[in-house]
């Protein structure tokens, strides 16, 4: 009957131990969750941005481009925030930097 006892007061010291690691095992999943999401979508966009801003940085004089609006043109001047575009011929319009999402090869534009 003693030793009954004293083993029933053992057994719960040792299932506080399992307690823990029970407890980081019901973590893991949500934490590989959060990890395959920054390999999936987090870190791709921010490549992509990063590749964007250094086009815009990298814009010229004489540079053929599509701006967000789907308006094709030829940047005839440059300022910090603004762009001159031509888009027909005598026709200049001035937009936003941040308003080209692509710069095409020569020639693509035809005036």
């Amino acid at each position: 009957m003693f030793i009954s006892s004293a083993f029933a007061q053992t057994a719960p010291a040792a299932s506080g131990g399992g307690d823990m690691l029970s407890s980081l095992g019901s973590m893991l999943p949500l934490v590989l969750m959060f990890v395959v999401l920054y390999f999936v979508m987090i870190r791709p966009q921010m490549k992509r941005q990063k590749e964007a801003r250094a086009m815009i940085e990298a814009l010229a004089k004489g540079d053929e481009v599509a701006t967000a609006g789907g308006v094709l043109g030829k940047i005839t001047s440059i300022g910090d925030q603004y762009l001159g575009l031509e888009i027909a011929n005598g026709v200049e319009v001035k937009i936003q930097r941040s308003a080209v999402v692509q710069v095409l090869p020569k020639g693509a534009v035809k005036p």
